[in-house]
């Protein structure tokens, strides 16, 4: 992607390709229970794509939404990607794969917290804060092993990838500029 602050048909067509390979991964990895690898790409587009690559979030979430449903799961969709892509801009000086690891694991680990958010507004309101808070509560401590699997395979696949997908991309931004 260029410098400028315009996008080019080589922008939209390299965000329509970071869409792809998201979607891709995401049903090649759809049989393994919260493993993804939708973190990981999202964190390394953003690390070689700069702020540009906040288009992909939106248009990932509109195709998810037209393939499977826009249901309340969606909504968390639209606050949640978009904040692991800050996360990611806010660190991306840092090169250390242990980092990223341990940033992805986390953003894994807090998934499901950030998932409960909905639940507790529309229980709060429907005029009870009690029940909106027990309601959010009981959606994110019920899926706490979940949130720790989804950790586990975001750390790891952050480990194993992150330098060899890096050196390939490094590759071919060097290629984008010539």
């Amino acid at each position: 992607m260029n410098n400028s602050s315009k996008f080019t048909v080589k922008d939209i067509a390299l965000i329509g390709l970071m869409v792809a390979i998201i979607e891709v991964c995401k049903a090649a990895l759809s049989f393994l229970p919260n493993i993804e690898l939708t973190s990981f790409w999202l964190i390394m587009f953003t690390l070689f794509f700069g702020w540009k690559v906040i288009l992909v979030v939106p248009v990932f979430i509109l195709i998810e939404g037209a393939l499977y449903g826009m249901q309340l799961w969606w909504i968390m969709y639209l606050y949640i990607w978009p904040l692991l892509v800050l996360i990611a801009w806010l660190f991306r000086k840092n090169e250390s794969a242990i980092m990223w690891a341990v940033i992805s694991g986390i953003f894994g680990l807090c998934f499901g917290a950030l998932c409960s958010i909905p639940y507790f507004v529309i229980g709060w309101s429907s005029g009870d804060f009690v029940s909106g808070l027990r309601s959010g509560f009981t959606w994110w401590i019920a899926g706490i092993p979940w949130d720790m699997i989804h950790c586990a395979g975001n750390f790891v696949l952050m480990l194993v990838l992150y330098h060899p997908i890096r050196t390939a991309m490094k590759k071919i931004q060097v290629a984008a500029m010539q």
